[in-house]
């Protein structure tokens, strides 16, 4: 009986193990709670305390249009109008040197003289013979007047003469070849030949080049042929000269089309009357063809290319990108824009006149140089970011600097440091 009573007791008096869990439980899940709503608290203090990223520093430039002339490119190698590798076709000893490197010489001028005074007795000797010849010639021609001798004895002379004086003619031959002439006014390259040297027949004297004017020989494809013709302007560039072009004119179009690479031997005259271009060179042709056209026009750094398309990051203020996502998510299109998950800003809010960007879809065209043509998406006079998109997207403050801005030239020319 007192053993019944005190087991009922101990079972009243003390809770069962599984209330006790439960209790246990629910306080340590209260406890993270509350530890978790402190730390939720302290970072939302944090975050409302955290001051916004700086604005990202960007260049800008504002579409425009300008014209464009169409042009055809082409590498091209320049030639002498006339150009010539003087040599002798007679051996002989050097014994005079008329002529420096580098000297502009005229038509006809001797530059090298062998020794000839063999050749030249010789044609003194015949000189003497056909005077003589000429002489007996002469009284032949009294005497067959008056019937004296007989007609053989005259055309006797008369061959005689002619003879003799083609003798002349072939000695003074002789004698010429051993003189080294000009063929044409040019300038001459380096001449290593002195007096005394010993020459064979054939062996390369100097080099004779007509600089003024001289020609760029160049291939266009097959494709482009008709847009070539002769008497079209050209524009000649090269390494040598970087801030300079020269002016050219088409004035030959190979009438056959190479078999090998279907491609067109073009030749454009050159004026060099400062004789800065030399033969050989290469060249850069921009040859003019059509007319010119309009475009509107951004350099090619401002243009982003994405696998869903080309865009641009516009310039608005704060107010106005606000304005048009408001209206974007009306419609649940953003005209004109590419798509942004929204995401709502905590921390400080930019003020309404603050620089933005958005970023819009844009249709490219024709590229010139540094230069992109833009057919559509955006319009004359908007301002677009030209560098730094690396670090932008819809919606990001931007700070503008235009100290520095990239290129934008039509025809760029590389740069060595």
């Amino acid at each position: 009986m007192s053993a019944r009573v005190a087991e009922t007791k101990d079972t009243a008096g003390r809770p069962s193990t599984l209330r006790r869990m439960i209790i246990m439980i629910v306080g340590v899940v209260v406890l993270i709670g509350i530890i978790a709503g402190i730390k939720v608290l302290m970072i939302m203090h944090m975050m409302a305390g955290m001051k916004p990223p700086p604005p990202a520093v960007v260049s800008t430039a504002k579409a425009s249009y300008q014209e464009w002339q169409p042009q055809l490119r082409a590498v091209g190698t320049l030639r002498a109008a006339r150009g010539a590798d003087l040599a002798l076709d007679v051996a002989g000893l050097v014994t005079g040197v008329n002529v420096k490197s580098g000297d502009d010489v005229k038509a006809g001028q001797v530059l090298l003289q062998l020794r000839d005074s063999d050749d030249v007795a010789q044609l003194r000797q015949l000189e003497a013979a056909a005077a003589l010849s000429q002489v007996t010639y002469e009284r032949a021609q009294r005497e067959i007047a008056v019937k004296v001798i007989a007609q053989a004895d005259f055309d006797q002379a008369a061959a005689d003469l002619k003879a003799k004086q083609a003798a002349v003619v072939q000695q003074q031959v002789n004698v010429a070849k051993k003189q080294l002439r000009a063929p044409f006014a040019g300038h001459l390259g380096i001449v290593t030949i002195n007096p005394g040297t010993y020459l064979n027949s054939g062996t390369v004297v100097v080099t004779l080049q007509q600089l003024d004017p001289v020609y760029v020989d160049f291939f266009v494809p097959q494709k482009r042929l008709a847009e070539v013709r002769v008497g079209q302007k050209a524009r000649l560039t090269l390494d040598a000269f970087r801030d300079r072009t020269f002016p050219a004119t088409v004035n030959a179009v190979s009438p056959k089309v190479d078999a090998d690479t279907r491609n067109v031997q073009v030749e454009a005259e050159v004026p060099n009357p400062d004789h800065a271009l030399s033969p050989g060179m290469f060249v850069n042709v921009d040859l003019d063809v059509g007319t010119q056209q309009r475009y509107l026009t951004l350099p090619q750094t401002a243009v982003v290319y994405n696998p869903y398309g080309e865009t641009v990051f516009l310039v608005e203020k704060k107010s106005d990108f606000d304005r048009q996502q408001a209206a974007a998510a009306a419609q649940n299109v953003g005209p004109g824009t590419v798509r942004q998950s929204k995401v709502k800003a905590s921390g400080p809010q930019l003020p309404p006149d603050a620089q933005v960007v958005r970023q819009a879809f844009v249709t490219t065209g024709a590229t010139r140089g540094d230069q992109v043509a833009i057919s559509g998406g955006i319009g004359e006079g908007t301002e677009v970011v030209t560098s730094g998109q690396i670090k932008l997207k819809s919606g990001s403050p931007i700070s503008i600097d235009n100290s520095v801005q990239p290129s934008d030239s039509p025809n760029p020319a590389p740069q060595e440091h």
